[in-house]
């Protein structure tokens, strides 16, 4: 992608540049539709993902539509910014480029007045990335249907499976890492064997699938007040789900898991243990945390840098003697501080106090109308927990008219068990020599070329 190319600011307006369409970057955009600025997005997507839902679509609840949100038509009535598919690989802080690739253009520096990294996360597996084949992680859209389409799968798969001596393995699910992904995943996948699939088979029950959540930890959801973790590990053991703390991960392959030794035999292993952030440390050479996440100051931007910002799950900024958690409203208010410090230094006013997070609190969904809410000293759990977590996922969904879908699939999941989108994407595909159009060429090649006469 060269400048000329993808070029912003050809009128001579300040050009500010975003990196990432998620839950930081899209609020700085947001934030930036009255400045004085040409702005242009980058991400290597064409859509933003509402993350909090993602193990929706894994677990075939909503369809990737209700998730994912094209990020033009998120922008369509901000006409100063220009959005690009691409894949941002570099930075060149002195000469203030940032490095872009396009798969047509191939890499090259595209200049800016203003940078914004918002470059977020992805699936750590704390160094044995040799796990990765045989555990997905769930950060994306492909993630959250790969994710489906594996868990669908083993069903399909012992349901032809003669042997039932084989059904256990085949019926047995392990997460690893006991987060807020983790819990709601597993008690979704809950849900889903022993509620929606109940009936759909004849020589399996897919109520006998075996859940195991995994944590190298003392409890789940460390991160939530500690009564709050002992309701949720409660509430999932009475959905079916075997709850293991202290439990260290040894190796993971095509057979399942080694946890301390002991072998635990899956065909569906699943991972929700951790993550790191964007090489953008690399590419500024900033100092960072053990973590790899960049020291901002407390405006959010890179020491030396001042025109440089970093938002989200890729900055470290520390308040109250605490980092600030990777989660989405801490990406949210940071890329809102962001667009307005920037749009204030355009229009001339004066600088915004440094960035404080205000906590709008925790929550996790635990199955079919139950959650636990953490905020301030406030506890909920149970049916209200829920309702507060629905009406507030739904009122952030990035695309309106998704809101009563959404909604309507909720209520008809909660009251009947149901689930929308149970399609397994791709086919079978059987070595190319077992398929029919390879005898045919076999059979082409084969055939007399002698001459006719």
């Amino acid at each position: 992608m060269s400048a000329s190319e993808a070029q912003p600011s050809a009128d001579g307006r300040p050009r500010v540049i975003v990196v990432g369409g998620g839950f930081a970057g899209l609020t700085a955009v947001k934030a930036l539709r009255d400045s004085a600025a040409r702005i242009l997005l980058i991400d290597r997507r064409n859509h933003h993902v509402f993350q909090p839902l993602l193990y929706q679509v894994a677990t075939a609840l909503l369809p990737s539509g209700d998730v994912g949100a094209p990020i033009r038509e998120v922008l369509r009535h901000q006409p100063n910014t220009v959005v690009a598919m691409a894949e941002a690989t570099g930075v060149d802080p002195e000469r203030r480029h940032l490095v872009a690739w396009h798969p047509d253009r191939g890499e090259g520096p595209i200049p800016y007045d203003y940078l914004v990294l918002a470059t977020g996360v992805e699936q750590s597996y704390f160094g044995h990335d040799e796990f990765a084949p045989f555990a997905p992680g769930l950060k994306s859209l492909e993630d959250a249907q790969a994710v489906r389409s594996k868990l669908l799968r083993a069903y399909e798969t012992a349901e032809t499976e003669e042997d039932p001596s084989k059904h256990r393995d085949l019926l047995t699910v392990v997460l690893v890492g006991a987060g807020p992904t983790g819990v709601e995943l597993a008690a979704a996948i809950a849900s889903m064997a022993r509620v929606t699939l109940k009936s759909n088979f004849r020589r399996i029950d897919p109520s006998a699938t075996r859940i195991i959540l995994l944590d190298n930890g003392p409890r789940i959801l460390a991160g939530f007040a500690e009564t709050l973790s002992r309701t949720a590990h409660e509430r999932l053991t009475k959905l079916g789900v075997e709850v293991r703390t202290h439990a260290h991960v040894d190796d993971v392959d095509e057979q399942g898991v080694v946890v301390a030794g002991e072998r635990i035999a899956s065909r569906t292993v699943l991972w929700t243990a951790g993550v790191r952030p964007s090489p953008a440390g690399q590419w500024l050479k900033a100092d960072t945390d053990r973590a790899g996440r960049v020291a901002v100051g407390p405006d959010l931007s890179v020491p030396r840098s001042p025109e440089v910002f970093v938002v989200g799950d890729t900055a470290h900024l520390e308040q109250d003697g605490k980092s600030l958690p990777g989660v989405a409203q801490v990406a949210m208010q940071q890329g809102r501080y962001v667009g307005r410090l920037i749009a204030n230094r355009l229009a001339g006013r004066p600088a915004p106090p440094p960035f404080r997070y205000s906590d709008r609190g925790n929550m996790a969904v635990i199955g079919r109308g139950f959650a636990i809410l953490e905020s301030g000293k406030v506890r909920l759990s149970g049916f209200p927990a829920w309702a507060a977590w629905a009406s507030i996922h739904l009122a952030y969904l990035p695309q309106a008219r998704n809101r009563p879908e959404v909604l309507i699939r909720w209520l008809r999941s909660y009251v009947t068990g149901e689930l929308d989108s149970r399609v397994i994407l791709g086919g079978l595909h059987p070595p190319y020599e077992k398929r029919p159009e390879a005898a045919a060429a076999k059979a082409s090649t084969a055939a007399p070329t002698g001459r006719q006469g």
